[in-house]
């Protein structure tokens, strides 16, 4: 796909960063595990700095991060912090306080450390086209069980042929976006991507697919294939 690299298009990047990730058992947060030389957030960071049509990362972090500020990475110009919040929605909202006069906003996953440099380009390129924006998703290959919580009996199985895994980047206009999260709010929804408020506001973003790779890092074992990802990414 054809490179954007429009000076006139302009993008903000918020990094929702305030998590404790309880699921990988350790006393520190899971973005700042590091892989080599690098922790996973800086990985994350990096990828997105690398397209110019970014011109801001905001990084939001929890109130007791001590560790972002002794990145190198924290003190590039393009780069900002601030408070999240309890709920990832909260940190997202915070996210777009920052005064900017960028149009879209591209939410990414602080865990997402494996992003390749053209599934970002092929997700900023629906902008030629699109007034919602959209998201990175793949296709779901797996059968799909749905089950009693309480006992774990399959109750049936769900045809996959219109079901797909959302992944990060998700890219939307600024003033929608931070119009449908304040809706949700109001309204005490629960979502879990930010895709869901803009469906619940009645907007369809667009589908672009992403790569198997781009995974995000919840248990131990997904740092195996982090690292065997990322040193394919570095040789690129």
């Amino acid at each position: 796909m054809k490179l954007i690299n429009s000076p006139k298009l302009k993008i903000i990047a918020v990094v929702p960063a305030a998590g404790i990730g309880r699921r990988m058992e350790l006393d520190f947060p899971k973005q700042y595990i590091k892989i080599k030389n690098c922790t996973i957030l800086e990985y994350t960071l990096k990828t997105l700095l690398s397209h110019p049509n970014i011109v801001r990362i905001v990084v939001s972090l929890h109130q007791e991060d001590n560790y972002f500020q002794k990145l190198s990475i924290s003190s590039d110009l393009r780069v900002f912090s601030v408070l999240g919040g309890n709920e990832r929605i909260h940190s997202v909202l915070s996210g777009l306080i920052i005064e900017t006069d960028a149009k879209w906003v591209i939410i990414h996953d602080a865990v997402r450390p494996c992003l390749s440099y053209q599934d970002l380009e092929n997700l900023i390129a629906i902008t030629k086209n699109s007034k919602v924006g959209g998201i990175l998703a793949r296709p779901v290959c797996d059968t799909i069980k749905y089950s009693n919580c309480k006992n774990k009996k399959i109750l049936h199985t769900l045809p996959r042929n219109h079901l797909w895994h959302a992944l990060t980047p998700q890219l939307f206009p600024i003033n929608l976006l931070r119009f449908c999260l304040k809706k949700i709010i109001e309204d005490k929804i629960n979502i879990t991507d930010e895709a869901s408020a803009l469906e619940y506001c009645g907007y369809h973003p667009l589908i672009v697919l992403g790569s198997y790779k781009n995974i995000k890092i919840t248990y131990p074992e997904d740092l195996v294939f982090a690292e065997f990802y990322l040193k394919e990414l570095l040789k690129n």
